[in-house]
């Protein structure tokens, strides 16, 4: 017996039959969604974005970019709501084949890269996803450490190895959502979207007596007098784009569960740019307002709520910023990796290992932090440095990739899939589409280079961009030259 697809109305949905269920490449959490599954619609997806969205690195983007990036205020949140209109295009076009078949994302990329093939960049994404993992859960293990020592003195005198403790109840959140699968996920961000929205209304509304809004929006840049704009602006660009650079690969993972594309679409539009710019704007004028409260200035929110004195109103932030730190990390960081290593080995590696394989790699990537916090070891590298410079640079990288899965489904497959040879052992799909890695390695070989020898400096300060459109064009022309391994196939129309 032979797997088939059949057409149900706008979808496609794979019968399997033995070949497939005995297939080395195939088990029933990468396999496509039925067309019954399929039941987000544009809310579910908006509030996907809402969850994802309001967090704590968020909440720093503005300072980022006028500290490290020259910017003044009102050019870094301009910045930041353009990046997020640009990253709407990779993010909307990647999600086309994975509503249309309800494919996930390592399955998409074994079109482009070959089912063997696929295992490079799926790594690569699902390892920035550990490393945000790590961040993350350590943001949301500071809110449960400070939300303890609240409520008990005993908990408060640990210290800040209550703080590695909170990682690890926080860890157990995580992974426990994630493993019950996609409808936990949509019931909790769905929940989480309108609460969180109306707790950073509220704190805008907190700060408007303490904080002048003019005098914050006309705070100049600090880059010098003499120095034009222009550079200045694309470096910081790019690296909000390269913020969410990691989801518009990856965008399959969620949209296989879309009712339609439409709802995909204009969840995504109607969800991420603004949440990302009002949020961001937020953290700008808490920043500004800690210094007037508590002189000092504190770009960390859990640290800014922390020294209010309150307990009452110290315990509830950090009941939310718990649920906004949950809301986000779930979906964006433990999702892909856990589809990601699923896709080495499908027989061996289930949604649940794969759940598991993914936490344990988190706490390895911030052991040293870890570490530190029991005092076992002393290490002047920081969570926010890490956050801001290698992960945001490293997002950077993921920019070909985007450009050719694009260009596979769009101009190479012209939106036809044969979805029975993504999964297939038999020949069906070479182990490795070279017109992948030709894009691929040929952008990130001049990145490595532009960094080593400090030459084309334009093609890493602006890596997202170069990398996607160099990766396109690539891939486009490469695959034209060689025999492309993967046919489309006609479905069958139930």
């Amino acid at each position: 017996m032979k797997s088939t697809m059949k057409k149900i109305g706008d979808f496609y949905e794979l019968d399997v039959a033995q070949d497939l269920n005995d297939s080395q490449y195939f088990n029933d959490d990468l396999a496509p969604t039925k067309v019954s599954e399929r039941t987000w619609n544009k809310v579910n997806i908006a509030a996907l974005w809402v969850g994802m969205s309001i967090c704590v690195p968020t909440y720093t983007l503005g300072g980022v970019l006028t500290a490290y990036f020259g910017l003044s205020v009102l050019e870094a949140l301009f910045t930041i709501l353009l990046a997020n209109i640009v990253v709407l295009v990779p993010l909307t076009l990647n999600a086309f084949p994975g509503t249309k078949y309800g494919i996930p994302f390592p399955v998409l990329l074994r079109s482009s890269f070959g089912i063997f093939g696929s295992n490079v960049p799926c790594l690569i994404r699902g390892l920035v996803a550990c490393g945000w993992f790590g961040i993350q859960t350590m943001f949301g293990g500071l809110a449960i450490h400070l939300l303890l020592s609240e409520l008990s003195s005993g908990w408060a005198s640990l210290g800040s190895v209550g703080e590695v403790l909170g990682f690890f109840i926080f860890w157990v959140l995580n992974i426990s959502i994630v493993i019950k699968g996609s409808d936990s996920i949509k019931w909790l961000e769905t929940l989480s979207a309108p609460l969180l929205l109306a707790v950073g209304l509220g704190l805008m509304f907190w700060a408007t007596d303490k904080v002048s809004y003019t005098e914050i929006i006309m705070t100049p840049a600090n880059r010098p007098e003499d120095a034009g704009l222009a550079s200045y602006f694309f470096a910081g660009l790019t690296a909000m784009v390269g913020f969410w650079a990691t989801l518009s690969l990856n965008i399959p993972d969620f949209s296989r569960y879309a009712k339609s594309q439409k709802d995909q679409i204009i969840g995504q539009i109607v969800g991420l740019p603004l949440t990302m710019f009002f949020f961001a704007a937020l953290g700008v004028i808490l920043t500004s307002a800690s210094y007037t409260l508590f002189g000092e200035t504190i770009s960390d929110p859990i640290t800014l709520i922390g020294k209010i004195e309150s307990p009452f109103w110290v315990m509830i932030a950090m009941v939310l910023i718990i649920i906004a730190t949950l809301s986000t990390n779930t979906a964006a960081n433990v999702v892909s990796p856990t589809n990601d290593f699923q896709n080495i080995a499908p027989k061996q590696i289930n949604h649940t290992r794969g759940v598991l394989l993914t936490g344990i790699v988190g706490i390895l990537l911030m052991s040293w932090e870890l570490l530190k916090k029991m005092h076992w070891i002393e290490s002047d590298v920081s969570v926010e440095a890490m956050y801001s410079n290698w992960l945001l640079g490293y997002s950077s990288l993921l920019g070909p990739i985007a450009g050719i899965m694009i260009v596979d489904y769009f101009l190479i497959k012209k939106q036809q899939l044969d979805i029975p040879a993504l999964y297939s052992d038999k020949e069906l799909t070479p182990s490795i589409n070279w017109a992948g890695f030709i894009a691929f390695f040929i952008p990130v070989g001049f990145t490595i280079i532009a960094i080593t020898f400090d030459v084309m400096t334009w093609f890493y300060n602006y890596g997202w961009f170069t990398g996607a459109f160099s990766g396109a064009a690539l891939y486009y022309f490469a695959s034209t030259l060689l025999v492309q391994p993967i046919a489309t196939a006609k479905p069958e129309k139930a």
